[in-house]
């Protein structure tokens, strides 16, 4: 590998953590389901939403690179205002997002390696290494373990989606699912689309990835370099999307199987998937693969929360400006060490009510993260036009329109869901 390469390589990670985040349930369960029902009908929606989640979503690299802070500094700016409108949305959604992660990581490790234990008490497991992990390993770990097991997802994903390409019955392609479009169908885009590619929201962890990124390379990374990292992570999460959606399309669309409800049995489902186009010999190779990135979302997840309140904590506790690091840092990893067990506890406790029924968790926190996508998305429009991000860091005209589009679609697709739900 040149030095070129390899400098390159080493300067990869939030996009790379962005990616690996979307894989979770938004890909592995969403895409695959949308695929094996819909068939190929899907693929423009999960397309427009690409484009229309992009501004908010590069916006967190962007601000970071211009400032050397993270969003949430930005919504601070704002009023704080801003910061209580975040923190409502991040209690709204964490204890729903990483259990639903959890759990298709925690069925997926008992299918491929024949774990006969409670799927409850491998969630437990998951969820306390993760904790142990992050706690002693930092952003460091992280960065580093979440790059190489990415890489062999995708070359995995990749061979087996060419390999499926002739089972696909392409004339399910289209710009909308052919029949009548019933409020069950819209129900489902919802929450395929809420996690796709992810909650809006991940545009903060970003730039708070990219701030920890920062500290362990010197300095903040140039605008070029910060938003080719995002790109490659944002662009590599939509073709993995595809594959997924190919995969469902070409081996369950248009037979009598139906995902089952259980994460166990759904994970079975999901490694059946690689083994009838790779063979069987792929069988443990790809559950030990999908069991590892699916790890590598949990931990993406675990961390990104609490990174999170150590900002918020210090914003508000007036410590943000601490001149002594040694004092800060061991601040710092009492708050995040704290929201850790807290969110872990959470999670086991939603498991334990849920635990029977994996698509209900994935559906109710993928139904709840689209619905305050809207904001967060607006948030940052406002953060990256305000007056504190230097002219030359603005976005241009065209990406200020698009992202307010995007906002547009959001909301009204939003709404749409709203009449359907509680009104029609």
């Amino acid at each position: 590998m040149s030095s070129n390469t390899t400098s390159r390589w080493g300067n990869l990670g939030p996009g790379i953590l962005f990616a690996a985040i979307a894989v979770g349930a938004s890909h592995l369960v969403q895409s695959t389901r949308a695929g094996a029902t819909y068939g190929l009908a899907l693929i423009f929606l999960i397309l427009i939403t690409y484009v229309a989640k992009y501004p908010a979503f590069r916006f967190g690299a962007q601000y970071a690179s211009a400032t050397g802070q993270s969003l949430l500094h930005g919504y601070l700016h704002q009023g704080r205002w801003a910061i209580a409108i975040y923190v409502i949305i991040a209690l709204g959604t964490m204890f729903a997002a990483l259990p639903a992660v959890t759990l298709v990581t925690a069925g997926l490790a008992q299918a491929a390696f024949g774990l006969q234990t409670d799927v409850l008490a491998t969630s437990a497991i998951i969820l306390i290494v993760s904790a142990v992990l992050l706690t002693v390993g930092g952003y460091r770990l992280l960065d580093r373990l979440v790059k190489y097991l990415m890489a062999v997802l995708v070359l995995a994903t990749i061979v087996a989606t060419i390999l499926v390409i002739p089972e696909i019955d392409w004339s399910t392609a289209s710009l909308m699912p052919s029949g009548n479009i019933e409020a069950a169908d819209i129900f489902f885009m919802v929450a395929l689309l809420g996690l796709m590619p992810s909650s809006v929201d991940i545009s903060i962890w970003h730039s708070l990835w990219s701030v920890a990124k920062s500290r362990e390379t010197g300095g903040p990374p140039s605008m070029q370099r910060a938003l080719e990292d995002f790109h490659i992570g944002y662009i590599g999460a939509f073709l993995l999307a595809l594959c997924f959606v190919m995969l469902g399309a070409g081996v369950m669309h248009g037979t009598a199987t139906e995902f089952k409800s259980d994460a166990a049995g759904f994970a079975g489902q999901l490694i059946d998937l690689y083994v009838q186009s790779l063979g069987a010999w792929s069988g443990p190779m790809i559950g030990a693969i999908a069991v590892a990135v699916m790890f590598s979302t949990v931990l993406t997840g675990l961390d990104g929360y609490p990174r999170a309140a150590v900002s918020l904590v210090k914003i508000f506790a007036g410590k943000d400006d601490d001149v002594d690091e040694q004092e800060s840092a061991k601040f710092d990893k009492a708050v995040y060490a704290t929201a850790v067990v807290v969110l872990v506890l959470g999670s086991l406790i939603i498991l334990y009510l849920f635990v029977t029924s994996l698509k209900i968790v994935v559906d109710v926190a993928s139904t709840i993260i689209f619905l305050f996508a809207p904001i967060i998305a607006w948030l940052n429009h406002r953060v990256m036009t305000s007056k504190y991000i230097p002219a030359n860091a603005q976005p241009s005209r065209g990406l200020r329109w698009l992202s307010l589009v995007g906002i547009l679609w959001l909301s009204a697709f939003s709404g749409y869901f709203l009449f359907l739900r509680f009104i029609s």
